[in-house]
């Protein structure tokens, strides 16, 4: 029998570029390439975890957490968190362009991943940023020669980049980083402008991922990006014609391509989304958009206004996900995710904690102080908050413990440290490995 990651590769047109990393499956497992990441992003305790729960349950089908009881506090660890393949092919690629090139300048576009912990060793290694993640310039491009090497970021990066690098005559074949997943969304967007639909793109206009599938999108069709439900209803409306065309530029300016046409362009339209975006708003989105060629169109017709695609969200953001929801039937008191603040996947992941759970987002250990207060990021006001004594005055604290997908398990696992400090165990790390079973 082989893996379901086979048979969802193969579906989706991703198995030629795959299979350098992925070995034949066979009945007992699903065996995917080892990266050569630098050991200190590795965790031996957490990475056993992972592999136990991979050997009881290779096909993923049990999406509930892995119970660490300690005696007074208890951790819920998630099924599926930390490094996914992109992430670990960006890491890979990235330190090994500094090995080849030790005597070379040596730059990234943006920032490799979202992790300061990864961005800033890279950068403690010589490697440069050219631009911020948000697209403003660091280094002017007339600094750069052709012999210098520049690596492209697992999110990709824009045709009109590309094409600039390509004129100052540098090569970023052998160290593009793009992952396959976002490359996969691409490719559906041409495939879309070939049967001339305007593409609708379901993410962050400011995210690099979006920027760049705007880029890819826009050379070949109309394209437009919304945010949320709300800028979808917004479209929805002018499509329908109960919204004046003219609210256009004022809600979507710098969203749409160039030349674009409310009137003339949204006659048949298809959604695509930033990878990293949840899961259910990119399918409620494509749905509100056939309900409204449903509405619009005779019945008969509007399915030739419609490009039913299928879902574009990588296999690593819907496993995420998939835990992150698996870990909300737990009854915790807490919830703490580790992660980069700027990381898209990672504040999806507290937005769906939060439903249930006081939730905390820090980005590493140090955020708790000795003291048991603890300082974590709300991604909405994009501001940090403080909260004295967070620990529940109960005889045992239940703590849901996971990570987005460009964090190190090492993270993870001195945060787990730091919490175990303040309690008096009854269990070492060591038996509870021995337990897992």
């Amino acid at each position: 029998m082989v893996s379901k990651l086979y048979i969802w590769l193969k579906k989706n047109g991703l198995f030629k570029q795959s299979i350098s990393y992925l070995c034949c499956p066979d009945k007992h497992s699903d065996t995917i390439k080892k990266f050569n990441i630098p050991s200190f992003y590795k965790s031996s305790f957490i990475g056993t975890i992972k592999e136990k729960r991979q050997i009881i349950d290779p096909r993923k089908k049990d999406f509930s957490p892995t119970l660490l009881d300690f005696g007074p506090v208890q951790f819920y660890i998630a099924r599926h968190f930390g490094f996914c393949y992109g992430v670990e092919n960006a890491i890979e690629i990235s330190y090994r362009a500094l090995e080849e090139n030790p005597d070379k300048k040596v730059y990234l576009l943006s920032q490799m991943i979202h992790n300061q912990v990864v961005n800033n060793d890279l950068q403690s290694r010589g490697v440069t940023f050219i631009m911020d993640t948000d697209g403003s310039q660091i280094i002017p491009w007339t600094q750069l020669k052709k012999e210098d090497i520049v690596i492209v970021p697992a999110f990709g990066t824009t045709i009109e980049i590309e094409n600039k690098l390509a004129d100052i005559g540098i090569e970023v074949k052998s160290y593009n980083t793009t992952c396959p997943f976002v490359e996969r969304v691409w490719k559906r967007a041409d495939q879309l402008g070939k049967n001339n639909c305007t593409i609708i793109i379901h993410g962050k206009p400011e995210h690099e991922e979006t920027r760049a599938t705007f880029s890819h999108s826009k050379d070949g069709a109309k394209s437009i990006v919304v945010r949320n439900m709300e800028e979808a209803k917004v479209l929805g409306e002018i499509i329908l014609g109960t919204r004046d065309v003219k609210d256009f530029t004022r809600h979507f300016e710098g969203q749409y391509s160039p030349g674009f046409d409310p009137k003339t362009d949204l006659k048949k339209v298809g959604v695509i989304n930033q990878t990293t975006m949840l899961a259910t708003e990119t399918q409620a989105i494509a749905d509100y958009f056939k309900s409204v060629m449903e509405l619009h169109y005779p019945r008969a017709e509007a399915k030739e206004h419609f490009a039913d695609t299928r879902d574009t969200l990588c296999y690593a953001t819907n496993d995420n996900q998939d835990a992150t929801k698996g870990l909300l039937k737990e009854a915790a008191d807490i919830a703490i995710v580790v992660g980069g603040y700027n990381s898209s996947n990672t504040s999806h992941i507290v937005e769906l904690c939060e439903q249930k759970f006081p939730t905390y987002f820090i980005n590493s250990a140090s955020e708790i102080t000795e003291n048991g207060d603890i300082d974590h990021f709300n991604f909405r006001s994009k501001l940090m908050e403080h909260t004295a004594d967070f620990f529940p005055k109960k005889s045992v604290t239940k703590i849901i413990l996971t990570s987005g997908a460009s964090c190190p398990d090492a993270l993870v696992d001195e945060v787990l440290d730091k919490i175990l400090s303040f309690f008096e165990l009854e269990t070492s790390k060591e038996a509870m490995l021995a337990q897992i079973n």
